[in-house]
């Protein structure tokens, strides 16, 4: 697995700083990219580590397919390999709903949780798996047919920016080229299309309203108003659910799913605000 982390001068005269992990959540091209407008304005303070989890951007990219089971075990060790204390991590999206199920399962590996729009997109009356785009995924499920689903639909720039359009950003405009072109550099590594179309067939959805009253980890949940993919009020039920564990629920206007992406300086100022809170 590849991950990122600040290096040289000035970082390296603070090896005790706390640890910050940044997990990106899943879609055409994803990887830390997603992330890279948020981590830098703490690795002055904390060692921040941002992986492309496998699958994903610059990481391996295993043939085959991919189940929830998959992730949460990376992220289980992903955190035992590269952090030695309880750790604080911020994910966004499924990957979030899979932290959740790593934090029940290890929760001594964990310090707190910042989730932006966590979701195992099969919650409360939506299942993502009924929608047309995933039902017809779950048609084409022949190898030949998936590369060309791929190629054509997910894999190249005007494939990335509907994507973007229709299920990440409440406004278009502030998808700008280097979002669409790092989003299509990681979707066209080799056999990318595995964990990709994994996603897309729903394969890698559950229901994290089954697991969430289990959590004990300190958590806050960051949900954009305009998110398309899980309706905001899912945020907030989820959060209903364990009032103990999940301590902060916020709304964030005129941003969809992903608002590290759609409104960084936002998301970091939110995050500075909830690290203390969490402790």
């Amino acid at each position: 697995m590849v991950y990122y982390r600040a290096q040289g001068e000035p970082w390296d005269e603070h090896t005790s700083k706390a640890v910050l992990v940044f997990l990106h959540g899943f879609g055409g091209g994803s990887s830390a990219y997603e992330w890279s407008k948020v981590y830098p304005a703490f690795a002055a303070d904390y060692q921040v580590l941002a992986p492309d989890l496998i699958g994903w951007g610059r990481s391996n990219h295993p043939a085959r397919s991919y189940q929830p089971e998959d992730y949460i075990e990376i992220i289980i060790e992903f955190m035992e390999q590269t952090c030695f204390v309880p750790t604080t991590v911020i994910a966004s999206s499924l990957t979030a709903a899979f932290t959740i199920r790593a934090a029940i399962e290890r929760p001594e590996l964990f310090k707190s949780l910042i989730l932006t729009t966590a979701s195992g997109l099969s919650e409360l009356g939506e299942d993502y798996r009924s929608s047309g785009f995933a039902q017809f995924a779950q048609s084409v499920n022949i190898p030949f047919l998936n590369q060309l689903l791929y190629g054509t639909g997910v894999a190249n720039s005007f494939g990335i920016r509907s994507f973007l359009e229709l299920y990440q950003f409440a406004d278009s405009s502030r998808i700008y080229p280097e979002i669409v072109e790092a989003y299509r550099q990681s979707a066209q590594q080799d056999n990318a299309e595995y964990a990709a179309l994994s996603f897309v067939r729903g394969d890698l959805c559950f229901y994290l309203s089954q697991y969430i009253t289990k959590l004990t980890v300190p958590t806050a949940m960051i949900w954009g108003k305009g998110s398309k993919y899980t309706n905001p009020n899912i945020g907030r039920q989820l959060t209903e659910m364990n009032p103990h564990a999940i301590r902060r629920f916020h709304y964030l206007d005129d941003v969809g799913f992903t608002p590290q992406l759609e409104q960084p300086a936002v998301t970091i100022g939110l995050i500075r605000q909830l690290l203390p809170l969490l402790e």
